[in-house]
């Protein structure tokens, strides 16, 4: 026994701790029948029924709850770009700002959950892949009205969805609309910057292509933002929006190339290779281009 240990009829010098009691909550008030409670109002019933896998595999609950909860994530993005692109028509950035850091907060949450998705080994994945079928988040069709409000118009991508009509009809609906950079166009031309007719009006289903014009106009904002500052501050969530979708994406190839390697994806695409090349997708490309020049 160490000297400095106590040892029979010796003390630390410290009270004994009384036993610890069970905690009281009667004061609490607390509501023990509700007229409207957490489980009714979150409809917890119907979604935490909506995870079937399809296996007997372990790890297939993995997967699709990984899924299902980014499509919610998507879901809320659609909701405050709908409303952002309402407050930039109106020329009221305020409610834009908070909306576009929202959206990009949320990409970030999406990208964390590749991290816990990577610890689905390939045997594990292995175990279950060809339950799936040709079912692929290829054919997200959130995630593809995502990019088609945010601008990269492919049309052709909504083709895998035309067995479901108001699915489909949706996403030609959006592919009709401006886009959020559209919009953004519109503004700095109300503003007085010189945006040229052809980016102002167009066909909307068509992809944007850059120009020199509108990386001029972002520039000029960039030159002096103190007279410019709402504007500059667009641009700068627009380039905090993209930044973090590109982290996604990014996240989501090396996930698929750690747990497949390079086999064709379940949708068809040629997996990895595919997903790189998306990578090199840019929503507000003069807002990139214009840093060179700075």
């Amino acid at each position: 026994m160490s000297a400095n240990q106590p040892g029979p009829g010796r003390t630390t010098g410290k009270s004994p701790q009384a036993p610890k009691t069970a905690v009281d909550l009667s004061s609490e008030n607390i509501h023990w029948q509700q007229d409207m409670s957490y489980g009714a109002y979150l409809q917890l019933d119907a979604l935490l029924d909506c995870q079937k896998p399809v296996s007997d595999k372990h790890d297939e609950m993995l997967f699709i709850t990984i899924h299902q909860a980014s499509e919610l994530w998507m879901k809320l993005c659609l909701h405050e770009l709908a409303a952002a692109m309402d407050h930039l028509k109106a020329d009221d950035l305020g409610p834009v700002f908070k909306m576009l850091s929202r959206v990009a907060r949320i990409q970030t949450n999406m990208q964390q959950s590749w991290e816990i998705l990577s610890t689905l080994t390939p045997a594990d994945y292995a175990a279950f892949r060809d339950d799936l079928g040709q079912s692929s988040g290829f054919q997200s069709f959130q995630y593809r009205e995502i990019e088609y409000r945010l601008g990269n118009k492919n049309a052709k991508m909504a083709d895998a969805h035309q067995a479901v009509p108001e699915r489909y009809q949706r996403l030609q609906d959006v592919l009709d609309q401006p886009s959020f950079y559209d919009l953004c166009l519109q503004l700095l031309a109300r503003r007085g910057f010189a945006i040229p007719v052809d980016r102002l009006d167009r066909t909307w289903r068509e992809p944007y292509v850059a120009c020199t014009e509108v990386e001029d106009a972002w520039l000029a904002i960039y030159r002096d933002t103190a007279h410019h500052w709402d504007l500059y501050e667009l641009a700068e969530k627009l380039v905090d929006l993209e930044h973090h979708f590109h982290q996604w994406r990014f996240a989501h190839m090396k996930t698929v190339e750690r747990i497949i390697g390079y086999k064709r994806g379940t949708g068809g695409t040629a997996g990895v290779s595919y997903l790189v090349k998306a990578l090199d997708l840019r929503f507000f490309p003069e807002l990139w281009t214009a840093r060179t020049r700075l």
